[in-house]
């Protein structure tokens, strides 16, 4: 049978349909396994970029291009890759999920492949109503052009066509846009999805005549001067992302593949943002949201980088967690944290530019990493009663380290622990009590506390004991009013003059009284339970300062009623100073205190009067 009878003969036979439903294939592609419709244009690079490294597998000085051409809703991807024959097409076109890394005698290059071609062509019906495929195969030396026509309705035809169809091996891909999806197929969208996807490409990749492919990747060139190198780095991350960085830290692990830069972010974020870093697989862009690459301490930095060794998902959208992504993971934070160890040793103005902003994600390093404690240990600033100082500075200025584990704890005592010569490290900051108490590991000798409200007491001075005894009934009035609170009063004195009042409690203080509220809230069963799991922690307590005016001025009332009123107005004074979130007795406490000195006072004007 001579050629034109075998092409009339299988172009009268009924078209062929996929062995899936390709409705429900499409809606499955476009609304469960890709993000974006832009993807089927990766699809086409993979596949052309398969195709080539199939070839070249087998002839090592073959041509390696990829040409697409974008014109009145279509887009046409031609490539001089490996081709296909009819068998061929048959078998990796119409069965979903059959592979061209399975083909005969193409095993030796299965790790050099990106994607499946049978599904990654079908995936361009997302955007396509129709598809052309016209192939001619390198391997088969006699190989005539086959043409694989198929359509949205889930038919396709094949053909064998004439030599002059596809002189040279090869693909070539046509797509017809689907209506409502021409604007994927334009001549500026596609050249802007093929940069995206493909500027790292080992190949030339062309849309028209417009390069897509740029070569060494940015990491990778050579430049005249390391000052030159941070400022195209610096502007191949504004292209990235958008931001110029603070630094750029080279990622090479060799033994992994993986060869790119991190770069450190210019402005703090939360640590529980999650990072978007592009990772490109074998010069083809897998994800812009690479979020499992890094430590989740390493959130002050984005990367871009290229790898041979990590696994796709099936969506080929994102990477397959596994041991090697673990190790990669490990091996990437390991770079960042020598970056950070050469900043400390090497360059103290830029650490300090870089702490200034990104302070919580080292401390976050640092509590898990004692060598990187150490480190960092003279650089890591901490709110102290010395101003803003490292662990280092601090100790060397006091022999116990005070601490406290709450910010409101720091603001009760702050003032008057400085005042009275204490030193206390704000420890209430993510991290910084963590790191407080794994100070003496890494400095030997250090004695760390938690300052609690004994230990402020005992730093203030006592009254003498004729003079508090003179006041023993002020006291008692003022303790009486207090009592149903679960606050204690003390008598002492203190500087600064200014400060009438201190609130001081601890957590097991604090504790206790949520216990006792609870206590008289609950039915008799659970107060019972609540009652057995009183503890016998000192309460909180209101210190009055005798060196204070306005003190020594109510302490001389001889009005117990009066007495008890100014005491809660300082108790709801103290409170606020202390930027305490009031409690609904502190509340009314507050309310009931303002009223009755209000009356007080009208009441004196009036009896003045």
């Amino acid at each position: 049978m001579d050629s034109q009878t075998s092409q009339s003969s299988q172009a009268s036979q009924p078209p062929h349909t996929f062995q899936v439903d390709l409705r429900g294939l499409v809606d499955l592609l476009s609304h469960h396994l890709y993000s974006s419709p832009k993807v089927y244009l990766r699809e086409l690079l993979q596949n052309a970029v398969d195709a080539i490294t199939a070839r070249r597998a087998e002839q090592s000085d073959a041509p390696a291009r990829v040409r697409l051409y974008a014109e009145g809703g279509s887009l046409r991807v031609e490539d001089t890759g490996v081709g296909l024959t009819e068998a061929d097409v048959h078998t990796l076109l119409a069965t979903i999920g059959r592979s061209s890394k399975r083909a005969d005698g193409l095993q030796e290059a299965r790790s050099d492949f990106l994607g499946q071609f049978g599904i990654g062509l079908l995936a361009c019906f997302v955007v396509a109503e129709r598809i052309r495929v016209v192939s001619r195969s390198a391997r088969t030396p006699d190989a005539v052009p086959v043409e694989w026509t198929a359509s949205d309705d889930g038919s396709y035809t094949v053909r064998t066509l004439p030599d002059e169809a596809r002189p040279e091996p090869g693909t070539t891909v046509q797509l017809t846009a689907r209506a409502g999806a021409g604007e994927w197929l334009t001549g500026e969208r596609v050249l802007a999805l093929a940069r995206d996807f493909g500027a790292l490409l080992p190949y030339d990749v062309r849309v028209g005549e417009e390069a897509v492919t740029d070569l060494p990747a940015p990491w990778d060139r050579a430049y005249p001067s390391p000052a030159g190198r941070r400022v195209a780095l610096a502007r191949h991350c504004h292209d990235q992302f958008g931001f110029t960085p603070l630094d750029a830290i080279d990622l090479a692990v060799p033994v992994a593949g993986i060869r790119g830069v991190a770069y450190v972010l210019p402005s703090a974020v939360s640590p529980a943002q999650r990072a978007g870093h592009r990772v490109h697989l074998k010069g083809m862009l897998l994800t812009e949201r690479g979020e499992q690459l890094l430590p989740d301490w390493a959130f002050f930095v984005r990367c871009v980088l290229d790898t041979d060794s990590l696994r796709p998902t099936a969506s080929r959208e994102s990477l397959y967690e596994d041991e090697t992504l673990a190790a990669v993971r490990e091996a990437l934070g390991e770079r960042i944290r020598s970056w950070l160890t050469g900043l400390a040793a090497g360059d103290p103005e830029r650490l300090a530019a870089f702490l200034s902003v990104h302070h919580l994600g080292v401390k976050s390093l640092a509590r898990h990493d004692t060598e990187m404690l150490r480190t960092m240990l003279p650089w890591l600033p901490f709110e102290t009663t010395d101003g803003r100082l490292s662990l280092e500075e601090f100790a060397q200025r006091h022999p116990v380290v005070h601490f406290t584990r709450s910010v409101e704890e720091y603001r009760q005592v702050a003032p008057i622990a400085s005042a009275q010569g204490v030193g206390v490290i704000n420890g209430g900051y993510t991290y910084d009590s963590e790191l407080i108490e794994a100070l003496p590991s890494v400095r030997p000798g250090t004695v760390v506390a938690e300052l609690d409200a004994d230990t402020v007491t005992a730093h203030l001075d006592a009254v003498d004991p004729a003079e508090e005894l003179a006041l023993s009934g002020f006291l008692a009035a003022a303790r009486a009013r207090l009592d149903p609170l679960g606050c204690d009063v003390a008598l002492r004195a203190f500087h600064p003059l200014s400060v009438p009042a201190l609130h001081l409690d601890d957590r097991a203080a604090r504790h206790e009284q949520a216990r006792a509220e609870a206590e008289e809230q609950a039915d008799d069963l659970w107060a019972g339970i609540l009652g057995s799991l009183r503890g016998s922690a000192p309460r909180a307590r209101l210190v009055l300062n005798h060196l204070n005016p306005l003190i020594r001025r109510i302490s001389s009332l001889g009005d117990p009623e009066l007495i008890g009123t100014a005491t809660e107005s300082l108790y709801g004074q103290a409170l606020l100073m202390a930027q305490r979130p009031l409690r609904p007795a502190d509340s009314a406490l507050l309310n009931r205190a303002f009223i009755g000195l209000l009356e007080w006072a009208t009441h004196s004007e009036d009896g003045h009067r």
